[in-house]
């Protein structure tokens, strides 16, 4: 049974603020009406969101390829590539119209930065009351390392290295952690990384101080030389997967030495697609699903490096972007 929609006004529609990105390096907040939520639909209003920093800074860059376009499309995005372009992919917030077992839930929803939104039901997922609201905006930075994973094809036992101790890298080496007998090590050349990677209770390295043959080696650093540093580590067949994405700057590698002699595989990871291997039974409901419950250690807080008001994100967004430091960047609503 469905609860009366709220009033929003003689027409039935409210306002929304939207962030959008108008042209390279510039950004604006933007007010938007909200057609009321129709059968099947419901108005979320946004708790937190959070800032992918690598793949937002493309596309505030206007670097993401001609190529690509159509592919790289959030859920829910608005506008088109290059510009003017309304994007992100993590939103929490709280059901504020629809259908009455859904009011007052906080769900997790792939939607661009806005304060208030209407989508349909089946594209929120339930955030498991064991999981804060506020550390929730990993949830989809947790699909896309277990999307990684997969791909990986990680095995009790492996040595695993991961490079690049950004978001994405460092719950891709938190989950391998936890596979039994695994000995993964997280890669990054910036030392102030360790005592994140202390915190997630994880061994760090710098790239150049690796030692040993590796089973699997995951570079999620969007660096050709970690690329190159994961093939020169890599044992006899073993598995070397890229999960960076680059935009439109090129990568050059070196094939003709250990990459050849060793029989080494080079696979790419992208979360648009389920691996084969888990499509007959896995759909991205059940993903999303089960990225969320993975958010329950509390350790996963020292991925959020800084909060920014959304009335502040238009002027703070750059600084956000370009600082080294950050890490998963989250809005406050």
């Amino acid at each position: 049974m469905n609860r009366p929609h709220s009033k929003s006004g003689a027409s039935g529609v409210t306002c929304a603020q939207s962030f959008w990105i108008s042209k390279a390096k510039t950004s604006e907040l933007r007010t938007e009406d909200l057609a009321r939520p129709e059968r099947g639909q419901v108005r979320v209003r946004t708790l937190f969101s959070g800032i992918s920093r690598g793949t937002e800074s493309l596309v505030f860059k206007g670097q993401v390829p001609e190529s690509e376009h159509e592919r790289m499309r959030g859920p829910h995005m608005g506008g088109a590539f290059p510009f003017p372009v309304k994007y992100g992919y993590s939103a929490v917030g709280l059901v504020e119209d629809g259908r009455s077992d859904l009011v007052g839930r906080t769900v997790f929803c792939l939607h661009p930065h806005q304060d208030r939104f209407v989508v349909s039901e089946d594209a929120l997922r339930l955030v498991p009351e064991t999981i804060p609201p506020e550390r929730a905006v990993l949830a989809a930075n947790m699909e896309t390392a277990l999307n990684i994973l997969w791909d990986a094809e990680v095995l009790p036992g492996d040595r695993v290295a991961v490079f690049g101790a950004g978001v994405v890298g460092a719950l891709v080496a938190f989950l391998a952690s936890r596979i039994p007998g695994t000995e993964t090590v997280l890669a990054d050349p910036n030392p102030a990384r360790e005592v994140l990677t202390s915190r997630l209770g994880l061994q760090f390295a710098k790239p150049d101080h690796l030692s040993g043959a590796f089973d699997v080696l995951i570079n999620a650093s969007a660096s050709g030389q970690a690329l190159s540093s994961a093939i020169e580590c890599a044992g006899l067949e073993a598995r070397v997967v890229e999960a960076s994405w680059y935009g439109e700057m090129p990568v050059s590698l070196a094939l003709g030495g250990a990459f050849h002699a060793r029989r080494l595989s080079l696979v790419s990871s992208q979360v648009g697609t389920i691996p084969a291997r888990q499509r007959a039974r896995w759909d991205y409901a059940r993903r999303m699903g089960k990225a969320l419950s993975l958010l329950e250690d509390p350790r996963l807080d020292a991925l959020i490096s800084g909060e920014t008001r959304f009335q502040d994100l238009s002027e703070a967004y750059e600084g956000i972007l370009t600082d080294p430091a950050t890490l998963c960047h989250r809005i406050r609503y």
